[in-house]
């Protein structure tokens, strides 16, 4: 009997999950995206910013990973919306618009907005098409609720449409995505959620928080190579981006705990030399090269707190599970 080899049992796994083999649509970068993506290429140490990671395909993989056994976050923080609800919903009070940056398939939003009785739901994210389908979705399940898709990417700020109403405004941002971005990065992203939230309103975010190393490691690198598939697909997403060459099957996927920076990092490492090209340019990698795709900073609370108030958010109210493995704070601008 033959082997099987990695990808027919990853697509064995996706399978599982209820994936679709991948169908890349067609896709070109504005000019400031591809100044981006070529810059990040070129610098000494070649770096992807993670939004790249979230085209149609790379959506999906994100979904199905985080219904893996070794994936964490999303269960953990679910079990605390569950248990914590209405100590949440008490701290918010009425909500009248949820926003929710990267809302992805807006699963979290759909029981926050039925938790806070919003009448308004505007999802911002990335992925446009993806997101329309979850929008979809939610107006079904959720009938009385107003709910749109803004296609945008948050790190260049969000401009809602003007019809949104301005009166108590909740930001949510769920699901630790705030650990993708440096200190002072994520500092400016609170920043601009404060300036959403308008002076009535608030944030209800979560975020991961320290714990054992092996525990972090195990969910950034499954065994079934969800996660490895996901970081090789931020390469096929900017292939069609920018018209470069990139093989993903020629890279392997790394992740680690960076104790110094309390960062899971995430990287792309070519396994032989690599010769790269698009329009214009290119870059050749050694063997054992690598592109640092992510990062995911793990909080301590108060270190955390400490951030809200800088970006100009005053109370903060936190909950966290049993383990003490993920938080969410409500703050209020």
């Amino acid at each position: 009997m033959s082997a099987v080899s990695p990808l027919a049992r990853l697509d064995g796994v996706l399978h599982h999950l209820g994936l679709a083999p991948p169908q890349p649509p067609a896709d070109v970068a504005s000019a400031d995206e591809r100044g981006e993506i070529l810059a990040g290429l070129l610098q000494p140490q070649a770096a992807l910013s993670p939004k790249y990671f979230y085209d149609q395909r790379g959506s999906e993989l994100f979904e199905a990973i985080t219904r893996l056994p070794e994936y964490y976050p999303t269960r953990t923080e679910r079990a605390l919306l569950r248990r914590h609800g209405h100590a949440i919903a008490q701290a918010v009070g009425p909500a009248r618009v949820v926003i929710e940056p990267g809302a992805g398939n807006c699963d979290k939003a759909r029981d926050l907005c039925a938790l806070v009785r919003a009448t308004h739901f505007v999802g911002v994210d990335i992925s446009a098409d993806y997101l329309r389908d979850a929008i979809a979705r939610l107006r079904v399940a959720l009938p009385g609720l107003h709910a749109r898709a803004v296609g945008a990417d948050i790190t260049r700020g969000v401009h809602l449409p003007p019809d949104v109403p301005g009166a108590r405004r909740l930001v949510f941002y769920p699901g630790s995505s705030i650990g993708n971005f440096d200190p002072p990065q994520a500092l400016a992203l609170l920043r601009h959620m404060r300036e959403l939230a308008l002076d009535d309103g608030g944030l209800l975010i979560g975020f991961d928080l320290p714990k054992d190393v092996a525990v972090l490691e195990a969910a950034y690198d499954d065994a079934a190579g969800v996660t490895a598939a996901f970081n090789r697909n931020a390469l096929a997403h900017v292939n069609r981006l920018v018209g470069s060459d990139f093989v993903p099957a020629q890279w392997r996927h790394r992740a680690f705990f960076n104790p110094h920076a309390s960062r899971i990092e995430m990287h792309l490492e070519a396994a032989g030399p690599q010769r790269v090209r698009w329009p214009g340019g290119g870059r050749d990698f050694a063997a054992g090269e690598r592109i640092h795709t992510e990062n995911s900073y793990k909080y301590p609370l108060p270190d955390f707190t400490a951030l809200l108030h800088e970006a100009g958010f005053t109370r903060t109210q936190a909950w966290t599970d049993d383990r003490g493995w993920f938080a969410m704070v409500h703050a209020q601008a």
